[in-house]
């Protein structure tokens, strides 16, 4: 990888006691933190320290022109290091058609995540959100995969989950599918309101990057930038 309100106003104080989580081996920031992946991952983390969260901004869609680039893996490793160095982030995986990041932070039962607690009303924010899966680290799954995935992040509760996030972390980064897709990624980008764009080695052309870009441009979002993942 190269640089370049219909919802309760309570956080759970912690993951419910009997779920644990297993961590995958592409996980490389625990699990080869001397590597070369991993001190590619610091650089990144300094970077969005320094240029994002510095001045105030809290919230970071991650989003790729197209499948297979390893925009996930990115979006989980990203979101381990920061918390590594102690900025309290949330990683919510987005992507209600193919969601992976179960893959990556395995959790051992089922818990309930974004498809549920956005369809419905009955389903609290706060029972959506594994809250310390690792120091300074929660997650809010995707929940399955949803029918109707564009209805659910058009409706008031996805914004209205953003903005509780903003305010109970300093840093919310949300996974997105890729944009060939479907145009879920714009929507989820619009509203989180920042995006990085994750682009595969070999694998994205150029053209895709720059009409992703104008498209995010478009909806007023701004990009602060790429990641080319060699994986």
């Amino acid at each position: 990888m190269d640089m370049l309100t219909n919802a309760p106003a309570t956080m759970p104080a912690e993951a419910a006691p009997d779920v644990e989580f297993r961590v995958a081996d592409d996980v490389v920031v625990l699990n080869d933190p001397q590597g070369g992946r991993a001190e590619a991952l610091a650089a990144l983390r300094t970077h969005i320290m320094a240029q994002h969260l510095r001045v105030g901004r809290r919230s970071l869609a991650l989003c790729a022109p197209n499948a297979g680039v390893g925009c996930t893996t990115i979006a989980v490793n990203l979101a381990v290091s920061l918390a590594q160095v102690g900025v309290k982030t949330l990683l919510i995986d987005a992507d209600m058609r193919r969601p992976s990041v179960h893959k990556h932070l395995a959790p051992s039962r089922e818990v309930p995540g974004l498809v549920q607690c956005l369809g419905d009303d009955a389903v609290g924010f706060g029972d959506a959100i594994q809250a310390e899966v690792l120091p300074d680290l929660s997650l809010i799954y995707a929940g399955g995969r949803a029918d109707k995935p564009q209805e659910l992040l058009a409706g008031a509760r996805f914004k209205a989950l953003l903005d509780l996030c903003l305010r109970d972390y300093d840093l919310t980064i949300v996974d997105t599918p890729p944009a060939s897709a479907s145009a879920d990624a714009r929507r989820i980008a619009s509203v989180v309101g920042h995006a990085l764009m994750v682009v595969g080695r070999d694998q994205t052309f150029v053209s895709d990057v720059k009409v992703l870009a104008e498209e995010l441009e478009a909806d007023r979002v701004r990009v602060i930038g790429s990641v080319l993942n060699g994986d």
